[in-house]
């Protein structure tokens, strides 16, 4: 999933997506111990997902992307 898109998901889309691809990297590590797929791509790629979704929650949560946002539009309001 690109970033743009993980970061327009609401608070609740976002625990949902960590949890369902966690849940996929669950089950892809276990195939491949059991030697049924060598997805170490994906492996990878669900990982780097997950840390993704994760820094985006914690943005927000500390406040670090909306307050930029916002305090921009509000000078561009203040300057018209």
């Amino acid at each position: 999933m690109e970033l743009e898109k993980i970061r327009n998901l609401s608070d609740e889309e976002l625990a949902h997506q960590v949890k369902t691809t966690a849940e996929q990297l669950f089950r892809l590590r276990f195939q491949v111990s059991l030697g049924q797929n060598d997805g170490v791509k994906k492996l990878r790629q669900l990982r780097k997902e997950i840390a993704q979704i994760k820094t985006v929650a914690r943005e927000r949560e500390l406040g670090i992307r909306g307050a930029a946002k916002d305090t921009a539009a509000e000078t561009t309001k203040g300057a018209s």
